[in-house]
């Protein structure tokens, strides 16, 4: 049986012609070719793929960091430093002055918005380069909440801002949307060429030399009480003033449509409310500010925090600040600034502010919404949402919001309740 099988065997391979064996020959050879190919390939993407991050580490190395491509690789990079710990900031209540002081230094350790890092040195660098682009008006926002909170209200306010200044610049103050999720929030704008971008302040730098550069580092030492108010609402109101201070432009809160272009205003500050009488200005508030760089009445306003700062009083250190300085210091020399109507910011009072979100109900109702828009479309900057108030109630279809909305955005994209 095996001798049989022998010669089965070499009686095959006799038949076997020479163009097969050549055959087979330059198959082997082929396959050995495309394995080459494969492997130079993959060396070459290896290698592709090493420069490139060496190139983008080196930009972000020296400060190159205003393009979104750029950006979006340098937020990705910096992520770990970026990301703020979710940690309340509410305080106790009913407890007392020196029981909420020995809470907020547990709390210090992890309230990263407070410290100077590698990151937030970059800050001025930052805001300059920005800055270096053409930009018809200079704003500033600031978001002290996570990125997560960030919602459609207050990208409302940003899209209707660029709809109104497509040629303006806006940096938001903020370690949590200075991060992946804050460039995803910002993406809408950026992939339209807008000037948006948002910036890890340090607020070390914003204030020193000024008149809170002390207070602030009694916070940050956690010897200071931060009071019952949510200290970023206070924050918040110091921020603002700093960096107006150091670099001029619009303050703008995240609860605003803009209708009309800022362009045209130059130190000025709106007011809430008139009295009915004399027709005076009664109260300012400080959700808008549009001052130059280095202006003596923001000096005071800073001086004011700092010297009377009550974090138990809602108000205090904002709304009412502005008002008790601009109300010592109007019409005297050095001191040039412009009061605003309430049509200009305020057009409407926050405990009305859900009529503008409701739809009308009948005729009469209708009328008024076309007259309400009529009306906004004149004299009025900005409408300030209250959000504290109006973050409950939906925009619904056919209200004076919705109307707002539908010539005053550029993507567009919210909901309406029917």
């Amino acid at each position: 049986m095996s001798k049989k099988l022998d010669y089965w065997l070499i009686n095959r391979i006799a038949k076997i012609s020479p163009h097969k064996m050549l055959y087979d020959q330059l198959q082997a050879r082929g396959r050995t070719t495309i394995l080459s190919a494969i492997t130079f390939s993959a060396l070459l993407i290896v290698v592709y793929i090493f420069s490139t991050e060496r190139i983008v580490m080196s930009a972000i190395k020296d400060g190159q960091l205003t393009s979104p491509m750029r950006r979006e690789e340098e937020e990705v990079s910096h992520e770990v430093f970026h990301k703020e710990p979710q940690i309340s900031l509410i305080p106790p209540y009913h407890v007392s002055e020196l029981e909420r002081i020995k809470w907020f230094r547990r709390l210090l350790p992890e309230f990263k918005t407070l410290e100077s890092d590698k990151l937030t040195m970059e800050s001025h660098s930052r805001i300059l380069e920005f800055f270096n682009k053409e930009c018809e008006v200079r704003f500033f926002m600031t978001w002290i909440s996570p990125a997560e909170s960030f919602g459609s209200r207050e990208f409302l306010t940003l899209d209707s801002l660029f709809k109104v200044h497509p040629r303006g610049c806006l940096t938001i103050l903020s370690r949590t949307l200075d991060s992946t999720n804050g460039y995803r929030i910002l993406k809408p704008l950026l992939d339209r060429n807008f000037k948006v971008t948002a910036v890890t302040p340090d607020l070390s730098f914003l204030l020193k030399n000024t008149p809170a550069e002390s207070w602030f580092k009694e916070l940050k030492g956690g010897k200071k009480d931060p009071g019952e108010i949510p200290l970023p609402q206070n924050l918040s109101n110091l921020i603002r003033l700093a960096v107006l201070y150091k670099y001029g432009g619009v303050y703008l809160d995240t609860d605003f449509i803009v209708l009309k272009s800022f362009a045209g205003l130059r130190n000025s500050i709106g007011a809430q409310s008139t009295d009915t009488v004399s027709k005076k200005w009664s109260r300012l508030n400080n959700a808008v500010l549009v001052f130059d760089m280095n202006h003596p009445l923001v000096w005071k306003f800073m001086e004011e925090f700092a010297s009377t700062f009550n974090g138990n009083k809602w108000g205090h250190n904002g709304p009412y600040l502005v008002s008790r300085v601009a109300e010592k210091l109007e019409g005297r020399p050095g001191y040039n600034f412009t009061v605003l109507p309430p049509l200009a910011f305020y057009p409407v009072n926050w405990k009305r502010i859900g009529g503008l979100f409701k739809r009308p109900e009948n005729q009469e109702g209708s009328r008024w919404v076309r007259a309400k828009l009529l009306r906004l479309s004149g004299k009025t900057y900005g409408v300030h949402l209250w959000n504290k108030q109006s973050s409950r109630f939906s925009i619904e279809e056919g209200s004076v919001m919705s109307g707002l909305i539908a010539t005053h955005c550029i993507i567009c994209e919210y909901k309406y309740s029917s």
